[in-house]
């Protein structure tokens, strides 16, 4: 594996890692999102269903779900960008979201799209342009039910300059 991609692993499972959701997306801390793994091709983030997260229905709410699903893609992208040079830029470009059953209790989200990123971002830095790609997160409850499958899609882009892309 890529020393990049394991210096990123080994810090997503560090306390820092917490500091990080905190500093830069302390909604998904405040809602309990947790990263339960994370390898080259796969990732699964959770989501409890609790008083920061809930909506009027006695569920957990749509947005907090979204953002479960976005960071198991994002954590997969963010991987495959870290310590890259030249350094690539990413975003979101793109939500699409199907719900199935209320969440009530804690809902894993998993991605499965790691060697596609890994792929894509490749594409970007050889041609110069702008690749996309669609990545699914299906979200289920502790009985293997779907609760929900969103796709993400992301840009990226090599930037012109010689700086590596550092995100932690």
């Amino acid at each position: 594996m890529d020393p990049a991609k394991q210096k990123f692993i080994d810090f997503v499972h560090r306390p820092a890692f917490r500091w990080f959701l905190l500093s830069k997306i302390p909604s998904a801390f405040f809602s309990g999102i947790r990263v339960r793994s994370i390898g080259e091709n796969k990732s699964e983030v959770t989501v409890p269903f609790k008083w920061f997260s809930q909506n009027p229905f006695k569920s957990t709410y749509f947005a907090c779900l979204a953002m479960a699903a976005e960071l198991s893609t994002g954590l997969l992208a963010m991987m495959n960008v870290h310590e890259k040079d030249p350094a690539i830029s990413m975003l979101v470009i793109g939500l699409e979201a199907s719900y199935f059953k209320k969440a009530t209790g804690i809902t894993n989200f998993i991605c499965e799209d790691g060697i596609a990123i890994n792929d894509i971002v490749a594409l970007a830095i050889s041609s110069g342009e702008s690749k996309t790609i669609k990545c699914q997160s299906i979200g289920k409850n502790n009985d293997g039910e779907i609760v929900a499958e969103f796709y993400i899609t992301w840009s990226f882009k090599a930037r012109k300059n010689n700086n590596k892309t550092k995100l932690i």
